[in-house]
């Protein structure tokens, strides 16, 4: 069996995960020029931004997605505030996110912290409370999970950045709306590593 097309896109944010939006003036991932019959490989929200993939490839969703596999993703988010090693610990350890606990992950802060292109629009900035970048490492994708156990743990997340899966990082050349096949050792990089 032959494999598919796999493409990586730098998303942009305010660009919905799907090729149909839901409301009027939405955008979508139709206004990049996939070539036909791709789909994305998991979720990014709109306000969400970083590393999607899309392929043709019939159960890639489920090789890269399903927990059972454990196949770790990495974000950076911008939290408010300065988390304490405590609040870093309980990310790691797991949270209470909609009734329910997540599974164990990765967190630590960026140090230093990453040179990331200010975000259009920008993200609110409240000048008596400090931001900081934190590194989180998941192996599952409940809804805007990232988002609810930062708040959790005190620390909203103001921008997030999906930047790797399994051992391939977002390449750096890639500016937000670009996208390209990925090559042979970048779709073994995917499988691998985390």
């Amino acid at each position: 069996m032959s494999e598919g097309v796999l493409l990586v896109l730098h998303k942009p944010f305010g660009v919905l995960s799907q090729f149909t939006p839901e409301l009027p003036g939405q955008r979508t991932l139709a206004e990049f020029g996939f070539p036909a019959g791709v789909y994305p490989v998991g979720r990014l929200d709109a306000d969400s931004e970083g590393l999607l993939l899309l392929t043709d490839e019939a159960g890639l969703n489920d090789r890269l997605l399903n927990p059972k596999r454990g196949h770790w993703r990495r974000y950076w988010a911008q939290v408010e505030g300065d988390p304490s090693g405590e609040a870093l610990a309980a990310l790691a350890a797991g949270v209470m996110v909609q009734g329910k606990l997540t599974l164990p992950a990765r967190a630590w802060m960026l140090d230093p912290q990453p040179d990331v292109p200010p975000r259009d629009p920008p993200i609110r900035v409240r000048k008596s409370i400090p931001d900081r970048w934190i590194a989180l490492e998941l192996h599952e994708g409940r809804n805007r999970q990232v988002r609810r156990m930062t708040a959790a743990v005190g620390h909203p997340t103001l921008r997030l950045l999906r930047v790797r899966i399994g051992g391939f990082d977002l390449p750096v050349s890639l500016a937000p709306g670009v996208w390209r096949e990925l090559g042979v050792d970048e779709r073994a990089a995917i499988f691998s590593g985390g």
